[in-house]
């Protein structure tokens, strides 16, 4: 049974959400899932009686980390935060894994120092599934790292590979470039220099450049591109849901269409049937979940994390990237 601790202080509607989403994963996957709620005792223990005694656990943990705060600074003097104790869980062996609707800079700055990145990787990545007319595409970076290097990019890739080869069961994903246009001197220096990276690498098809119009028809498995542009497009896939349905609401469509099936329509937009957003290349699994999560998107989150353990995606990831160059070099040629 897989183990997953949970940060009750996490996101918008905490505690509400992450308590509710775990009672709905634990009900739906009985055999598989057990969890460890981190957060204070005093807020948790009277509310325990509503969760099986025996897959259910706490894990004391006392303070928050606010998403106004400096990641790093927080997380250090913060020890007690439910961000940290959740990871320490995850490091001492008492979880397999952790998520988090909290602040996402606390989230990745506390993996790096209590997990740390895996050989072969210097800036960990948060991937996000985005749907397009052939299912959903791995982008990543999604926000963690602004500014990224080709080789980062190149680690980017990997990662983003396994990931879908683990969770979506796609044997060889296609990866693509986030790009100004296909050909292959397009967009600046660094673009350039990660397209030689991907293309001369046999160990994953990179199929090329991708404009933006290609991302909805489904051109690629994983799509990889610097933190700034990720998180814009993400941003923009999240808002799309609302504003198909007030365009739909606006023309008297919805007025007069069933309400169950236009939810079935517009489900497929919404971020809480992914659930989270795997940060990728720290030792261990770790999701996070977007500040509004409802309990939707926690419940399904944990359904990620159990995937993820399972595969042992991070033992496979470990090895795949054992071959690729130290972190850092050749940044002269490609700056």
């Amino acid at each position: 049974m897989i183990r997953v601790a949970l940060d009750v202080l996490g996101g918008d509607a905490a505690p509400e959400a992450p308590l509710e989403g775990a009672l709905a994963a634990l009900a739906r996957w009985p055999d598989e899932l057990s969890i460890a709620l981190v957060g204070p005792e005093a807020l948790l223990a009277p509310r325990m009686s509503a969760f099986p005694s025996d897959r259910v656990e706490l894990i004391e943990a006392d303070q928050r980390i606010e998403p106004s705060e400096a990641p790093v600074l927080a997380v250090r003097r913060k020890p007690g935060s439910t961000i940290v104790r959740g990871l320490e869980a995850v490091r001492d062996g008492r979880a397999d894994a952790f998520i988090s609707a909290g602040s996402t800079g606390a989230v990745m700055a506390a993996s790096v120092l209590t997990l740390g990145v895996l050989p072969g990787v210097d800036r960990p990545p948060v991937g996000a599934l985005v749907p397009t007319e052939r299912g959903r595409v791995l982008v990543l970076d999604v926000g963690a790292n602004i500014h990224v290097r080709p080789h980062q990019l190149h680690q980017f890739a990997h990662l983003g590979s396994i990931y879908v080869r683990a969770s979506l069961g796609k044997r060889r994903p296609r990866i693509g470039l986030l790009n100004v246009g296909e050909e292959e001197r397009k967009g600046d220096e660094s673009a350039v220099a990660a397209y030689a990276l991907l293309s001369d690498d046999p160990a994953i098809d990179f199929v090329g450049n991708v404009e933006g119009h290609q991302i909805i028809a489904g051109a690629v498995d994983v799509l990889v591109c610097g933190g700034f542009v990720g998180n814009v497009l993400l941003k923009f896939y999240e808002s799309m849901a609302g504003f198909i349905l007030g365009i739909l609401r606006g023309s008297g469509v919805a007025d007069v269409a069933d309400v169950a099936d236009l939810d079935r329509m517009l489900r497929f937009l919404d971020y809480a049937e992914v659930g989270g957003a795997p940060l990728l290349g720290v030792d261990g699994v770790v999701v996070i979940c977007h500040g509004s999560s409802p309990p939707r998107a926690i419940e399904n989150a944990l359904r990620a994390a159990i995937d993820s353990v399972t595969s042992g995606m991070v033992a496979e990831m470990r090895s795949a990237l054992r071959g690729l160059r130290p972190a850092g070099a050749r940044e002269g040629a490609e700056s």
